[in-house]
C-alpha cells in the first residue's frame, strides 16, 4: 500500500482513540515517576536509561560482547529492580488499592500540611523565647534523600513537642539539621551543604551558612533559630529572610507550604520581610 494512502484509512474516531491511548500512558508515567520522587528509585531510572543508551550505542558501534552484556543487564535486571525496590512497589501498589494512585485527596493534604505549620510555628516560637538553636528544612519538589541519608532516620508525626525535645542542648540529636519530608520527621542531625556565597554577613554562623547552603541547591524552605539571639529567619531559593516576627514567620510558611494558599492566585504576601545576605 502506497505511504500516501496509509493515513487515509484511519478514521476520526481512531484518531481520537489513538490521542487517548497516548495520554493515558504519559498520565500512567507521570503518576509513577510521582510516587517515587525523593527515594532511591529516582537514582535507578538514571542507571536503566544509561544502560539503555550503552545497547543502543554499542549496537550502533559494532561493539557484540558490550551490547551482550548490556542485554542481559536489561533482561534480568527487572527481577533485581523487584526484589530491591520492594518497599516503593509495596507502597505504589497500596496506593492503587485505595485508589490515591490517580487521585490527590486535597483537603486531607491541606488539613495536614496545617497541622504541620501549626507545630512549627508553636516550636519556633518556644526555641526562639529560649534562644534555643534551630535548623529545620522542608522537602517541597526536589528530592533532599540525600541529606538524610547523613542524619538519624525517624519517620515520625510532627509535633511541637518533638521538635522542641530535638533541639535541646547536649541532646544525641540536637547538633545538625531537621529535616521534614511529605508532612512528617524523616531523620534529624543532619549535615546540609553550606554556602560558599563572599556575600553572606560574617555576623551569621554555621546554621546560617548551612541553610543558605540548602537554599541554593534544592527548592525546600529551610528555618533557622539562633542560639544567640533567638531571631527567626528563613531561607529559600537562596534567598535569606532575617528577623522575622511571628506573625510573619507563620504568613511564609502558610503560603509556602499550604496547597489552596498556593494554588490561590489572588493570595499575595502582604508583609514586609528583610531581605538580606550580607
Amino acid at each position: 500500500m502506497p505511504f500516501s494512502n496509509f493515513f487515509q484509512e484511519f478514521t476520526v474516531l481512531d484518531y481520537l482513540s489513538n490521542a487517548l491511548d497516548i495520554l493515558l500512558v504519559w498520565f500512567v508515567v507521570y503518576k509513577l515517576l510521582m510516587v517515587i520522587r525523593g527515594t532511591k528509585a529516582v537514582q535507578l531510572l538514571k542507571g536503566i536509561f544509561v544502560i539503555v543508551a550503552i545497547r543502543s550505542a554499542s549496537g550502533l558501534l559494532g561493539l557484540d560482547t558490550l551490547s551482550w552484556i548490556m542485554e542481559q543487564a536489561l533482561t534480568w535486571g527487572f527481577l533485581a529492580v523487584i526484589i530491591i525496590f520492594q518497599p516503593e512497589v509495596r507502597r505504589a501498589l497500596e496506593q492503587l488499592g485505595r485508589g490515591r494512585l490517580f487521585a490527590r485527596n486535597i483537603t486531607q493534604e491541606n488539613e495536614e500540611q496545617r497541622k504541620m505549620v501549626e507545630a512549627l510555628v508553636k516550636s519556633v516560637s518556644y526555641m526562639a523565647k529560649r534562644r534555643i538553636g534551630a535548623l529545620i528544612s522542608i522537602e517541597k519538589e526536589t528530592g533532599l534523600n540525600d541529606y538524610i541519608e547523613t542524619g538519624i532516620m525517624m519517620n515520625s508525626a510532627i509535633s511541637s513537642e518533638l521538635l522542641i525535645n530535638i533541639f535541646i542542648p547536649n541532646t544525641p540529636l540536637h547538633d545538625g539539621a531537621v529535616i521534614i519530608q511529605k508532612n512528617q520527621i524523616s531523620a534529624a542531625a543532619c549535615y546540609l551543604p553550606l554556602s560558599e556565597s563572599p556575600f553572606i554577613s560574617k555576623e551569621l554562623g554555621t546554621r546560617h551558612r548551612a541553610a543558605l547552603g540548602i537554599s541554593e541547591v534544592t527548592d525546600s524552605i529551610t528555618i533557622v533559630v539562633s542560639e544567640e539571639t533567638g531571631a527567626v529567619s528563613v531561607t529559600k531559593n537562596g534567598d535569606l529572610y532575617r528577623e522575622l516576627s511571628p506573625e510573619e514567620f507563620k504568613k511564609l510558611l502558610q503560603h509556602e507550604l499550604l496547597t489552596i494558599e498556593k494554588n490561590d492566585s489572588s493570595n499575595r504576601w502582604s508583609w514586609r520581610v528583610k531581605k538580606n545576605n550580607g
